[in-house]
């Protein structure tokens, strides 16, 4: 049996907060003694402080390990629980991590004081019409990977034979909310003639001028790409096309997985002014 102040010492828990947890009824000593009222504790207790501790770790208040130590949780369960949290960590350190690239993007758009780089060259040019398939909804850049999920979910065998082309998000501003767009997610089709699935939309976009800047997905300058097509758009006498909307086209890198070529597309029209 080891006295308070030895158990502190191995359990590396502050007496303050052994005495808390005998007041609460969380790990009580293994005896105390009545004339002097010592504590007393054993070293099988410090696989409990070792539970209370992974406990504490998952976020349970002390109130709930108290109700978990009764019901004498198995070291399966534990393990499940730790896995779970741990799920949870790398979930919040992905957020964190792609805060982090965000900030850095914004550190690299100051530095620039708004020059745009030879890599963020925007170019003029006519696209050709063409046929997509597409699914429609409202939503932020956030939910572009969601949307293609619910699209490839709705897409039977025949329409996915018709596919051809990468990846494509058209987008308008949606006028009732700042944060929200018009999306629409799919691909270009080889036909016309076909019968969709219920929720997905042939639709044909024109033949139109466009100003295009090309991209890597992983570049320090696809948080900016936008920022510099409207510079450059502005500076060269041209205004943005309302009604119809803008383009982003994703090709996949071969050899990179993860990663691929960004190709932001704005239609446009020059400016009365110029005519």
């Amino acid at each position: 049996m080891f006295k308070i102040s030895e158990f502190s010492r191995l359990s590396r828990i502050p007496l303050q907060t052994l005495r808390y947890y005998d007041q609460l009824g969380i790990l009580k000593p293994a005896k105390t003694d009545e004339s002097t009222g010592y504590r007393y504790y054993s070293a099988e207790q410090l696989l409990e402080i070792n539970r209370i501790v992974i406990f504490k770790e998952l976020g349970f208040t002390l109130q709930q390990i108290a109700h978990l130590l009764q019901e004498d949780i198995s070291a399966e369960q534990i393990r499940g629980m730790l896995r779970l949290k741990e799920s949870e960590i790398e979930k919040l350190l992905d957020i964190e991590r792609s805060k982090l690239t965000r900030v850095k993007e914004r550190i690299q758009l100051v530095e620039r004081d708004g020059r745009i780089d030879k890599e963020q060259e925007v170019v003029m040019k006519r696209v050709e019409e063409m046929p997509m398939i597409t699914y429609a909804s409202t939503g932020t850049v956030d939910d572009i990977p969601i949307l293609f999920e619910i699209f490839d979910g709705l897409l039977d065998s025949r329409s996915r034979s018709f596919l051809s082309g990468p990846k494509t998000v058209l987008w308008n501003a949606l006028g009732s909310t700042v944060h929200a767009f018009e999306l629409e997610v799919g691909y270009t089709v080889k036909s016309n003639d076909l019968k969709l699935p219920e929720h997905l939309n042939l639709r044909y976009l024109p033949s139109e001028t466009v100003a295009a800047l090309l991209f890597r997905s992983d570049s320090a300058f696809s948080e900016t790409a936008c920022i510099d097509l409207a510079t450059w758009i502005q500076r060269n006498g041209y205004r943005i096309r309302g009604d119809r909307p803008g383009r982003e086209i994703y090709v996949p890198l071969s050899g990179e997985p993860g990663t691929c070529l960004v190709e932001i597309q704005i239609p446009i029209e020059e400016r009365e002014d110029r005519l």
